[in-house]
């Protein structure tokens, strides 16, 4: 309340001793100073509208902010706002955010000294003052309010300091007043902010969980695939080690000591952690030893993966997925079988795991369905984003060279729970 008389007391003030001055001076016009009766009623009935129109404003400002202390009354509006965004993000916010006012007029939008001026009208509503246009506080008013908005970059954020004010000196908040209208503007910007700042909150949310349920999704599929062994490998391979146990039982039992190695690398570990290069490749060279037991001289295989990459996290059975396309697609159609390289190299911050045949190379009949390949872009993706890659080019002069493009250590945005498959 003591606010409030407080607010009105300064207004009522700085009206009387104007009027006192416009006294003064129609004292000193002989031709007016008998009508000094009618300047003394004209100041009589201004005041009376100025208090009317102070308490006015009061109530106006209560029923807006439910409360009248020294910043809800200012005619000119000053907030603060904290965005977790960059300066240019933060900037095109406050720029939505303003053009989306009722009334707004010209705006002026510098994005590169990130700056934005504006100009909203008032409401054009006589009935909020008392006697309309008829009001002296009205004469003297300016009908448009403007806005200031200024984006200052930070570390991990963005600061934004909005200014609403009438477009008035400020000296003219002695004898006048807003209805209210600037401290309606900077809310309804701050709320604007708010939401937008919120609802990108809860896309990023929901781009997570899809995110989240594509991992779960994906890893499903990855431990189905290490829980089974191919029947047709399986069985082949059995079939191989039975027939040897008769004509050849130390290469039966060599077979069989692959095929244990091959079946313990396959299947899925207690704790489902990352695999290395180095365990992934143990696994593709025991079904490489395998198949050569079985081809003979028809498989040729020859690797180069120095010591120093084996550590490299990699995800399980994509290496696999390389091998077995290329002795399924490149050499096995073949009669004269061919050769299969794997090689490993680092480049800058990438390390590049390469398998490549001179098998049949991109032959229609013999290329199959793409779903080993696709899975492994995928896996990568969601693990890496676009840290890592998959190509598959042909090699030459015949066969296929398919590519696996891996950083040396898992990216530290990835979640714990999800370096799991």
């Amino acid at each position: 309340m003591f606010k409030t008389l407080a607010f009105v007391l300064r207004i009522g003030v700085a009206w009387l001793l104007a009027l006192l001055v416009v006294s003064a001076i129609w004292d000193q016009l002989p031709g007016l100073r008998r009508l000094h009766w009618l300047l003394t009623m004209i100041g009589m009935a201004t005041m009376a509208l100025v208090i009317v129109a102070a308490f006015s404003h009061v109530g106006r400002v209560r029923l807006i902010a439910d409360r009248t202390d020294k910043e809800a009354l200012d005619n000119r509006q000053r907030r603060q706002v904290e965005v977790p965004f960059d300066a240019g993000e933060a900037f095109d916010l406050i720029d939505a955010a303003v053009r989306e006012l009722p009334r707004i007029g010209h705006v002026e939008s510098t994005r590169d000294s990130l700056q934005l001026r504006a100009v909203v009208e008032r409401p054009q509503n006589d009935g909020d003052y008392p006697l309309g246009r008829w009001n002296p506080m009205r004469w003297f008013g300016t009908p448009r309010n403007r806005i200031l908005a200024t984006v200052v970059p930070g570390r991990d954020a963005a600061s934004i300091t909005l200014i609403c004010e009438p477009e008035s000196p400020a000296w003219s908040d002695w004898f006048l007043v807003d209805e209210g209208t600037n401290f309606e503007n900077a809310e309804a910007i701050a709320r604007a902010i708010s939401r937008r700042v919120a609802q990108r909150r809860r896309d990023e949310k929901t781009e997570a969980a899809q995110t989240a349920t594509e991992k779960e999704l994906t890893v499903a599929r990855l431990n189905l695939l290490h829980a089974q062994v191919e029947p047709h490998f399986l069985y082949n391979t059995l079939a191989s080690a039975q027939l040897l146990t008769r004509s050849d039982p130390a290469r039966a039992d060599e077979m069989l000591g692959h095929l244990i190695q091959y079946l313990r690398r396959s299947l899925p570990s207690t704790d489902h952690e990352m695999s290395t290069l180095s365990a992934e490749l143990e696994r593709a060279l025991a079904y490489l030893e395998i198949l050569k037991i079985r081809m003979g001289s028809r498989l040729s295989v020859q690797v180069d993966v120095p010591e120093s990459l084996r550590g490299t996290p990699l995800p399980p059975m994509v290496l696999q997925t390389l091998v077995e396309n290329a002795i399924k697609h490149g050499l096995e159609p073949r009669t004269g079988g061919g050769n299969v390289w794997i090689r490993a190299r680092r480049v800058d911050d990438v390390v590049a795991v390469t398998v490549a045949d001179d098998g049949e190379g991109f032959n229609t009949k013999n290329s199959g369905t793409g779903i080993g390949l696709k899975n492994v872009r995928e896996r990568l993706r969601l693990l890496y984003g676009a840290s890592a890659a998959l190509s598959v080019v042909a090699n030459f002069p015949s066969g296929v060279a398919a590519t696996i493009s891996v950083p040396p250590a898992l990216p530290p945005a990835i979640p714990t729970e999800h370096r799991h498959v």
